[in-house]
């Protein structure tokens, strides 16, 4: 009793916290009291106060807005992150797991590649290579998630393409990605859902790493990662400064984890006794 209480308030809490961020990114102008982008030198490294509820960063802009505007950033590409992530990998598991032979064996060596790499050694890589900026930073992120769903949608589809229900459905002569569609992937979403919740807080981990480096997102973008950067060389005049963003990191991060993982024992617990 006492576990589902717990999971119930897990869940509560991330559902809770995670509605704010989207409905920050899709409106924050609603909430932010400042411009993201106006700098205010007189105004600069001030503390929180009821002007400033985060402070002021060293250009005398309003941290609290640039947090709210920053979600777009954030938030946004985390999403598209993950959203990349699980289209390519469910179409390549597909692919695997109907084709078989040669090809399904060719492809999962591609995708054991893939997995085989250093995971942020190989997003920096490709973020140097590609260049900052947001196009760089979801291709070169969504290179370290695809190859797990890939993996995933195959085994499933390989432990469900045996069973009566799909073998009556190959009898009527329906097609094979019609079987995948309506047969297959319905089986599949309880376990996409669990680890794509996991992912979009990890995937706001990296997007801060990226940004942290220089590799993500560019000055002046109101990007939280970036925030903590700058704010390297203020950590003992300006607390706040490091501190505000790196909370709204920590507070998202964990709402997606409590989420992710009350999904993730949810879809254990509900398989059939083996």
């Amino acid at each position: 009793m006492g576990r589902i209480l717990h999971a119930r308030w897990q869940m509560a809490f991330g559902l809770l916290f995670v509605s704010i961020l989207f409905v920050l990114m899709l409106a924050p102008s609603i909430v932010a009291p400042y411009d993201p982008y106006e700098l205010n030198t007189a105004n600069r490294l001030r503390p929180p106060s009821p002007q400033h509820l985060f402070g002021t960063d060293e250009a005398g802009r309003d941290i609290f807005s640039r947090i709210i505007y920053g979600t777009r950033y954030s938030l946004g590409m985390s999403l598209a992150i993950v959203g990349l992530a699980v289209g390519l990998g469910t179409a390549i598991g597909c692919v695997a797991g109907l084709s078989g032979g040669r090809t399904d064996e060719l492809l999962m060596r591609f995708v054991d590649v893939f997995l085989s790499f250093p995971r942020y050694i190989l997003a920096m890589a490709i973020a140097s290579a590609l260049g900052p900026g947001i196009a760089s930073s979801v291709l070169a992120l969504s290179a370290l998630w695809w190859a797990a769903y890939a993996r995933l949608v195959r085994g499933k589809l390989l432990s469900i393409k045996e069973n009566l229900f799909v073998e009556a459905a190959r009898a009527l002569g329906t097609n094979n990605w019609r079987i995948v569609w309506w047969h297959v992937l319905p089986h599949c979403v309880r376990e996409i859902n669990a680890k794509m919740t996991l992912d979009f807080g990890t995937s706001l981990l990296a997007l801060t790493g990226l940004g942290f480096l220089g590799l993500g997102m560019q000055n002046p973008a109101p990007e939280w990662g970036l925030m903590v950067a700058n704010a390297r060389g203020y950590a003992l005049s300006a607390w706040w400064y490091a501190f505000s963003p790196g909370l709204m990191i920590f507070l998202c991060v964990l709402s997606f984890v409590a989420i992710g993982d009350t999904l993730s024992e949810g879809s254990i617990s509900d398989r059939p006794p083996m």
